[in-house]
């Protein structure tokens, strides 16, 4: 898939949609909103992005690349930290409610069935980070499994949900040292 590529400003109302959607969820930030808040006429929107779905669909494109740079530069460090510090660093930067991961994973409960297209491209980076965690299990055991990974992103997506809905603070720590503990 080539890069894309948006003009500055575009790019501006990119980064500062990506923040409304975080804060306030797809359905609640319409057009209106993003072209007050952005203070650029309706038309410019439009011909920039055509329509509120294509925009979602650039808008995750924008922030799953963000977080796939990250994931990559944390794998990248194999050789200067074990991999059990390296799955924690991914543990950590997914269950961050503020960092990237969380309009993605905001995305998948949101917009399923309005915004079909924009929901694959949150489904799409899920599946490449199950086989970006699988690479890092299978380092530390060799029989480690997919489904192994499947658990570990369920982990974090757990954790996130325990997050959203506790008043009481998990022990995140915790919770990643025992599911790694078997390993």
């Amino acid at each position: 898939m080539p890069k894309l590529v948006l003009p500055t400003r575009a790019m501006q109302v990119v980064n500062k949609s990506i923040h409304l959607f975080h804060h306030f969820g797809f359905h609640t930030v319409g057009v209106d909103r993003i072209v007050k808040e952005c203070q650029i006429p309706k038309a410019t929107f439009y011909n920039y992005f055509h329509s509120k779905e294509r925009f979602i669909e650039i808008c995750l494109t924008v922030q799953k690349e963000r977080l796939k740079e990250k994931v990559i530069s944390i794998a990248k460090h194999v050789n200067h930290t074990n991999v059990i510090d390296q799955l924690k660093k991914l543990y950590f930067l997914h269950t961050d409610l503020e960092g990237p991961y969380y309009l993605l994973f905001k995305a998948i409960f949101e917009i399923k069935l309005t915004y079909p297209k924009a929901y694959q491209i949150a489904v799409r980076y899920r599946t490449w980070l199950i086989n970006e965690i699988y690479s890092q299990l299978i380092k530390l055991k060799t029989d480690a499994t997919f489904q192994d990974a499947k658990l570990f992103l369920y982990l974090i997506e757990g954790a996130i949900i325990q997050l959203l809905g506790s008043e009481t603070i998990i022990e995140q720590e915790s919770v990643v040292e025992c599911f790694l503990f078997r390993f």
